[in-house]
């Protein structure tokens, strides 16, 4: 159904894209399987076995490029490959994602603002359709996906300079632009200004994302993609990273105390809008939308589909702060959950709970 899709929907205006393949990919799910049903009896489909060579899909919220610092513009070659390959979604759950580089978000993308930026953009040759790129920090049709509409097998070159600075959001803009972003398309590109951020201690890359799948948490089996859920925005999983709660225990994100930490947080949606807030944290300066300018002393922030912020805070106290969308449901049921363990000597002038348990969120 997908690829069909993509033969008869060529590229022309993105918004156009849209319009025309809403009411078409809403008919490819399972709900649309059992509402075409003219008084014939549906059987459920069979549930897939999990793929068994299935990798990790979330990419690394530390490994992310050191910051740009104080130096003069220059051009930069950015490399960045469409593959198609199963991940894990969650335990037991095996999903065919579409990606950038392998991993769930692609990688973050760190320039200073007056670079050229010079983006190779190759399709893998192993791809069952095509993919592209457009980037929020371009200034420029379609964001550069005008020209990066990629074939299995081909790859174009995208120059573009960095304007703007701020923190900015990619992803796929391939008709239907909405599933290739549900099925794992986007990253983060930063753009620094001219004197660079301040020095912190620890930097991290967490994005959010949804995924419409046949199959919900605590299922077992190879999950599809569920267009009439992607067209009803009722995804089973929203999670960090691209996978249910990706980023705790043993790949939980570590710090000391004393740290300051900076966030560049992302929502690749496509649909719904993040409330991104960390348990037991208070975020010092947010930069709202990915702004120049900093709000001061925040408790959650919003993070719209298709939008960036970056946070900073100093942790005092050692233990395990929560990272969640605060659409608290996310969290516990869908899988928006992170976390970040603080190691370090005890503050109880700032902190003293003897009492607490060690089950606490």
């Amino acid at each position: 159904m997908k690829r069909d899709l993509h033969r008869v929907f060529r590229w022309s205006v993105p918004l156009v894209g849209v319009l025309l393949l809403t009411s078409a990919c809403a008919g490819s799910g399972p709900r649309a399987a059992s509402a075409q049903g003219s008084g014939a009896a549906q059987q459920t489909p069979a549930v897939q076995p999990a793929v068994a060579d299935a990798r990790p899909i979330s990419a690394d919220p530390a490994a992310i490029p050191g910051p740009v610092g104080r130096r003069e513009p220059t051009t930069v070659r950015v490399d960045l490959e469409t593959r198609e390959v199963n991940g894990r979604l969650a335990d037991g759950i095996t999903y065919k994602y579409w990606t950038y580089n392998g991993t769930v978000p692609g990688p973050m993308l760190r320039v200073r603002q007056g670079d050229t930026v010079e983006l190779h953009i190759k399709n893998a040759a192993d791809s069952g359709m095509n993919h592209s790129i457009d980037l929020h920090a371009v200034t420029g049709p379609g964001g550069g996906a005008v020209g990066t509409q990629v074939k299995p097998g081909e790859e174009k070159v995208l120059r573009f300079k960095a304007m703007n600075p701020g923190v900015y959001v990619y992803h796929c803009a391939t008709p239907y632009i909405p599933a290739h972003i549900a099925n794992g398309m986007y990253g983060l590109i930063v753009v620094e200004p001219p004197e660079g951020l301040a020095p912190v201690d620890k930097e991290f890359y967490v994005m959010q994302g949804e995924f419409y799948t046949d199959l919900k948490p605590g299922q077992k089996g190879h999950a599809n993609y569920d267009g009439e859920a992607l067209a009803a925005e009722e995804p089973n999983f929203v999670v960090f990273n691209g996978a249910f709660q990706a980023l705790t225990g043993e790949k939980a994100m570590r710090a000391k105390v004393g740290d300051r930490i900076r966030i560049f947080i992302g929502n690749g949606g496509p649909n719904l809008i993040s409330s991104f807030h960390v348990i037991g944290e208070i975020f010092d300066k947010v930069h709202k939308e990915g702004a120049s300018e900093a709000t001061s002393n925040v408790q959650t922030t919003l993070v719209p589909a298709g939008g960036a912020a970056w946070a900073e805070f100093t942790v005092d106290v050692p233990g395990t702060y929560t990272l969640v969308d605060h659409s608290i449901s996310r969290a516990l049921g869908k899988g928006a959950v992170a976390q970040i363990v603080v190691e370090g000597d005890p503050k109880p002038e700032i902190f003293d709970a003897p009492g607490a348990g060690g089950n606490s969120h």
